[in-house]
C-alpha cells in the first residue's frame, strides 16, 4: 500500500509488454528445466548427493513462481478498482477473478498462489485507524470480522523469542524513522506456525512527523522451510562425505598394516638358499573408491616351507578389510603351526561361519616344500593357481571347496603338484577382469582373466624376474575397467 504522503516525482511508466513477455516465457522455459532436474534427483531417494539436489530444486522452483507471478502483475498492471455500489460478494468475485487472470506460472503443488502469500497494513497514528488487506487476514488465519489487529496485539501473536525483534523494529521505524525489513514467526489461531517477512517504512505528514507506518508482510514459511532442506541435506551429504574419506584412509591404513610390506621381488628364504622368487601387486578398483577384502601373502614357515596364498572377502570398506585382515591372521596362524591347505580351509570355513558380520570369501593357500619342489594347495571358490613351464601355461586342477562361509561344516580337497626349476606361479584374485565377463561354464580356470593370463605365457616364461612379470600382468590388466579389486601374486621356482 502506497504511502499517503509522498515526494513529488513522475509518475513512474510502466514497463514494456513485450519485454516482460520475453521475461515470462525465459521463466516458464527455466522452470521447466528445473523441473527436469528435479525429476532425475528424484530417482534415488537414499542417495544423500541425490536429496541434495532435489532440495536445491524444490528452492529454486519456489524462486521461479514468485517471479512469474510477480511478472504477471508487471504484464496486468494494478487490478481495477470496484465502483462503491458494487455489492461485496460480487466485488470478492471480481477481485479473485483479477487476481486469478495473474499467473504467469503455475504453482507448485500444494502451495498457495504468490497473491494469497503477500499482505499490506498501514497503522495511523493520528487516527488509529488500522487498515489491512484480505490476503493478509488470510495470513494470519483471522475472521475479518474480528478486525485487524493494533501494533500493541500484534506482538501476542508472535513466539516469545521473536517478539523483541518486532518491538524494535516498530519503536525504530516509529520513532528514528527507520525502515522496516525483518522476519518472525506467529502462531495462528488454529495452531499453525507461519513465518513472516515483514518490510515497511514510516508515512510523514507535511511537518515532517510520523502520522502512520505501512508494510508489506510476506509469508515466507515453505520458502523457509526448502532453504532449510537444502542446508540439511548440504549438511548431511558433507558428513557422509567425510566419514566416507575416513572410512577410505581407515582400510587404505589396515590393508597396508595387514598386507606384506615389501615392494618388488622378495627371495625366500632370506639368508639362505633362495627357493622363491616372489613379487605382487595390488589393482584398485575403477568403480569404487572404497578398498575391497583382497589379499595376497607370502610367509617363510619354520619348517622351511613357504606359504603363499591370495583371497577376496566381499563388501567393501572398514568392514571388509577388517575382515580380511582377521582370516588373514588366522591363515598364517594356521600355516606356522603347521596345518595342512586343506584342512585350513575348513578352519577358516568355521571362523567365517561364526563371525558376528556374516560375509563370504574365496581364498587359495599353497605350501611350498622347496626341498622336493612340491605345491601343496587347496581353494575355496577362487580361481586355480596357473603354472607356466617352457613358453606355455596352464590352470591347475582345483580340489572340491566352495566359498569361505557358504556352508557350515564344509570340507576342502587338497591337491599337489610337482614344480621344476624356473616355473612360474601365477595366483590372482577374480577381480583381474568384470566379474560379468567369468565363464562359469568352464570350471577349470575358464575365467576371462585367466584366459589373458595364460596368453602372456611367452612373455611371462621369458622374463628375467617375478617383478618383471607382474609389470607384464599391470601392463595387460592395469587399465580394466574392474568392478572389484584385484591382486595378483607371481613366484618364481629356483
Amino acid at each position: 500500500m502506497p504511502p499517503h504522503i509522498s515526494a513529488d516525482r513522475p509518475a513512474a511508466q510502466p514497463p514494456e509488454r513485450d519485454a516482460v513477455e520475453a521475461l515470462i516465457s525465459q521463466t516458464r522455459r527455466l522452470r521447466g528445466g528445473v523441473d527436469a532436474v528435479r525429476r532425475d534427483a528424484s530417482a534415488d531417494g537414499n542417495d544423500p548427493h541425490l536429496r541434495w539436489q532435489r532440495a536445491l530444486c524444490d528452492l529454486a522452483v519456489h524462486h521461479l513462481d514468485d517471479l512469474g507471478e510477480q511478472l504477471g502483475q508487471l504484464r496486468e498492471g494494478l487490478p481495477p478498482q470496484p465502483e462503491p455500489a458494487v455489492a461485496e460478494s460480487e466485488e470478492a468475485e471480481e477481485t479473485d477473478a483479477a487476481y486469478s487472470t495473474r499467473a504467469a506460472a503455475p504453482a507448485g503443488p500444494g502451495r498457495a498462489s504468490l497473491l494469497s502469500r503477500v499482505g499490506s497494513a498501514e497503522w495511523n497514528l493520528l487516527t488509529d485507524h488500522i487498515d489491512w488487506s484480505d490476503e493478509l487476514f488470510q495470513i494470519f488465519g483471522r475472521d475479518p470480522e474480528d478486525g485487524p489487529l493494533s501494533l500493541d496485539e500484534l506482538p501476542s501473536w508472535l513466539f516469545s523469542e521473536d517478539q523483541a525483534l518486532l518491538t524494535a523494529m516498530v519503536t525504530d521505524c516509529l520513532v528514528d524513522g527507520k525502515p522496516i525489513d525483518g522476519e518472525f514467526r506467529i502462531v495462528r489461531a488454529d495452531g499453525c506456525v507461519r513465518t513472516l517477512h515483514m518490510m515497511g517504512e514510516p508515512v510523514l505528514d507535511s511537518d515532517g512527523a510520523t502520522a502512520s507506518m505501512w508494510a508489506v508482510l510476506r509469508d515466507v514459511s515453505e520458502l523457509r522451510r526448502t532453504q532449510r532442506a537444502v542446508r540439511e541435506t548440504r549438511d548431511t551429504l558433507q558428513r557422509e562425505q567425510h566419514i566416507a574419506r575416513t572410512e577410505h584412509r581407515l582400510a587404505v591404513e589396515l590393508q597396508e598394516a595387514v598386507l606384506p610390506p615389501w615392494r618388488g621381488s622378495l627371495r625366500f628364504p632370506q639368508g639362505g638358499p633362495v627357493t622363491l622368487d616372489l613379487a605382487a601387486h595390488f589393482l584398485p578398483s575403477s568403480s569404487s573408491a572404497l578398498i575391497g577384502g583382497d589379499w595376497y601373502d607370502a610367509l617363510h614357515l619354520p619348517d622351511g616351507q613357504t606359504l603363499l596364498s591370495a583371497g577376496d572377502l566381499t563388501g567393501h570398506g572398514v568392514t571388509a578389510t577388517s575382515g580380511m585382515a582377521m582370516l588373514l591372521g588366522a591363515l598364517r596362524g594356521m600355516a606356522i603351526a603347521g596345518v595342512q591347505p586343506g584342512d585350513l580351509m575348513g578352519w577358516l570355513n568355521q571362523l567365517l561361519d561364526a563371525s558376528t558380520q556374516p560375509a563370504l570369501g574365496s581364498a587359495i593357500c599353497c605350501r611350498y616344500d622347496p626341498s622336493t619342489r612340491t605345491l601343496r594347495w587347496a581353494q575355496a571358490g577362487h580361481p586355480a593357481p596357473l603354472l607356466f613351464r617352457d613358453g606355455t601355461g596352464r590352470s591347475l586342477a582345483p580340489p572340491e571347496g566352495v566359498l569361505l562361509g557358504a556352508t557350515s561344516g564344509a570340507t576342502y580337497g587338497q591337491a599337489e603338484e610337482r614344480l621344476q626349476p624356473d616355473d612360474l606361479l601365477v595366483l590372482h584374485t577374480d577381480g583381474l577382469s568384470p566379474r560379468a565377463a567369468y565363464l562359469t561354464d568352464d570350471p577349470i580356470g575358464g575365467s576371462e582373466a585367466a584366459q589373458r593370463l595364460l596368453a602372456l605365457a611367452p612373455r611371462l616364461t621369458a622374463a628375467r624376474s617375478a617383478q618383471e612379470c607382474v609389470r607384464i600382468v599391470v601392463e595387460e590388466f592395469g587399465d580394466a575397467e574392474r568392478e572389484d579389486d584385484a591382486c595378483v601374486l607371481v613366484a618364481r621356482i629356483s
